[in-house]
């Protein structure tokens, strides 16, 4: 179980993040440190579990309130109207300001060593701007980023991999292939029979056949950049 504590952006905004520390480690060091990057639902219960399954592999977790800017404490469920107001106030955020907060959460979790970010939904829009744009990273993994089309000519600096849904809606699977196409530089995995939201067992899309697979193929690409 991890805790929640106030970060400092740089521009002197504070923000939650919910912290969960390594379960173990390695010869007394973290495997690393993982930005958590959530979906549009805030930090709830099932990003603060995906944090808490992270730190239990052994990796400094980190998930940061990126929702505090317009609407602090957020933490919703996934019915319509919940899905109405997240994208609501997803669209009042600034990417600029956005990648600040990530970079806070990168100071945080470099008490675990190298950095990776992981994010879903949103927060695989996240990752990807900021596995283009963001210092102090080691990896990225975005997780079906319904952004991520929007952004195609952005430039990764560090090693990528994608986790898209083949019958997703956001990205569609044109779209997810016309992205891993544009940038030979990453690898992806396409999940059969797989939405939207597939990661998220509080979902009726979750799938977890795909999900599983999908962690596995996670915790192996953290490994082997943060190691």
């Amino acid at each position: 179980m991890g805790q929640f504590i106030e970060l400092t952006a740089s521009d002197g905004h504070k923000l939650a993040a919910y912290v969960a520390a390594p379960a173990r480690t390695h010869a007394g060091k973290p495997l690393g440190g993982i930005v958590v990057a959530p979906e549009i639902f805030g930090i709830n219960t099932h990003i603060r579990a995906v944090a808490d399954g992270f730190a239990a592999e052994g990796f400094h977790a980190v998930a940061p309130a990126l929702f505090d800017r317009a609407q602090r404490n957020y933490d919703s469920g996934y019915s319509q109207p919940e899905i109405q107001a997240g994208v609501a106030i997803m669209q009042k955020l600034d990417q600029a300001r956005t990648l600040l907060d990530v970079d806070a959460a990168v100071a945080e979790a470099k008490n675990g060593g190298k950095v990776g970010i992981v994010g879903y939904c949103y927060g695989g829009t996240v990752a990807w701007l900021a596995a283009a744009r963001t210092a102090g990273l080691a990896c990225a993994v975005p997780y079906y980023g319904g952004g991520m089309f929007n952004l195609i000519k952005e430039k990764p600096k560090v090693p990528v991999m994608c986790n898209f849904g083949e019958t997703d809606h956001s990205p569609t699977l044109q779209q997810a292939r016309a992205i891993v196409a544009a940038h030979p530089e990453i690898s992806a995995h396409f999940y059969p029979n797989a939405g939207h939201g597939f990661n998220c067992d509080h979902r009726a899309s979750y799938n977890a056949e795909a999900a599983k697979l999908a962690r596995q193929r996670t915790l192996e690409f953290f490994h082997k950049h943060l190691g």
